[in-house]
């Protein structure tokens, strides 16, 4: 074999390899993005039920409900347009509240209730997760400035 051939082999050889690991990064990566959505989102489109994704919003005025578990609690999430009711099991956020905005990550159940493995809240009195917002805005709801 010459040495031509050789460096030809060696070179074949680098680039499916660099292909192979590129495919399964990217596999991995599809596997763990998750994209926000506002309740309007949620409602007006599809979603298959296995697939995550954050959900933002704020929580909805008397709509905290604590099971007797003391773990899971019922709430609603609302961008001021829809709603879109959300179970969680687990310990919340300390700054968790009702009409506070919330991110809550997790998949959305046949029923239509979100269940979260995750919840986000804000961390002042002023702050908003900039997704939120977003979403706010695009429903025509913002109050902020």
């Amino acid at each position: 074999m010459t040495r031509k051939r050789q460096r030809m082999i060696f070179v074949v050889t680098g680039l499916i390899s660099l292909g192979v690991a590129t495919g399964l990064v990217l596999l991995a990566l599809g596997d763990n993005l998750v994209f926000f959505h506002g309740p309007s989102e949620v409602v007006s489109e599809e979603f298959p039920p296995q697939r995550r994704f954050r959900l933002g919003g704020l929580v909805e005025e008397g709509s905290v409900k604590r099971n007797e578990d003391g773990l899971t609690v019922e709430f609603v999430v609302t961008d001021l347009v829809n709603v879109v009711p959300v179970t969680f099991t687990g310990i919340l956020p300390d700054l968790f509240r009702e009409g506070q905005g919330v991110v809550a990550e997790g998949r959305l159940g046949a029923d239509g209730v979100f269940v979260a493995t995750e919840v986000l809240a804000k961390h002042d009195e002023t702050y908003i997760p900039a997704d939120v917002v977003d979403a706010l805005k695009a429903a025509g709801q913002w109050q902020g400035d």
